[in-house]
């Protein structure tokens, strides 16, 4: 049996369907680490944690802002049920800014009845949304555009 050429990528939130697209490779934020997948690749079944995913269909890639849920691997395609999935262009860097120092601030306060884990989360959040928004070329904290290399 011959290698499939492409892999049907879907990736699908709570709230709605975000991707339904072939690709030609895959990158995703798993929670022992990113993790490549190309057609053929073996069956797998991955925990997602908070980051960037991308895929590329010939030389495009687009960039993902991802958190948490699962990705089911198959030899022709890749499923990701995820809790946060937001394109690069759906981001808006000033209000993730906002998010990161209002995170940042609850972390560095010294008071007890902060939750922690949830602020570190927050954070982590705000700056992988940061990390994707950065991709289309708007710098949010100096509002200037910038070219972004995607290729290399």
């Amino acid at each position: 049996m011959a290698l499939p050429t492409h892999i049907d990528l879907q990736i699908v939130t709570p709230d709605r369907l975000v991707v339904r697209e072939r690709v030609d490779e895959v990158e995703i934020p798993g929670a022992e680490g990113y993790f490549g997948v190309l057609p053929g690749h073996t069956p797998l079944l991955a925990a997602l944690a908070v980051g960037e995913l991308w895929y590329r269909k010939g030389e495009e890639k687009t960039y993902l802002a991802i958190a948490f849920g699962f990705a089911e691997v198959l030899p022709d395609s890749v499923t990701i049920l995820a809790q946060l999935a937001e394109k690069a262009e759906e981001i808006d860097p000033q209000r993730a800014e906002a998010a990161r120092a209002r995170a940042a601030d609850r972390l560095a306060s010294p008071g007890s009845d902060i939750d922690y884990e949830r602020a570190r989360i927050a954070l982590t959040k705000s700056l992988s949304r940061l990390q994707v928004s950065s991709r289309i070329g708007i710098s949010p904290r100096t509002g200037a555009l910038k070219q972004v290399r995607t290729q290399g």
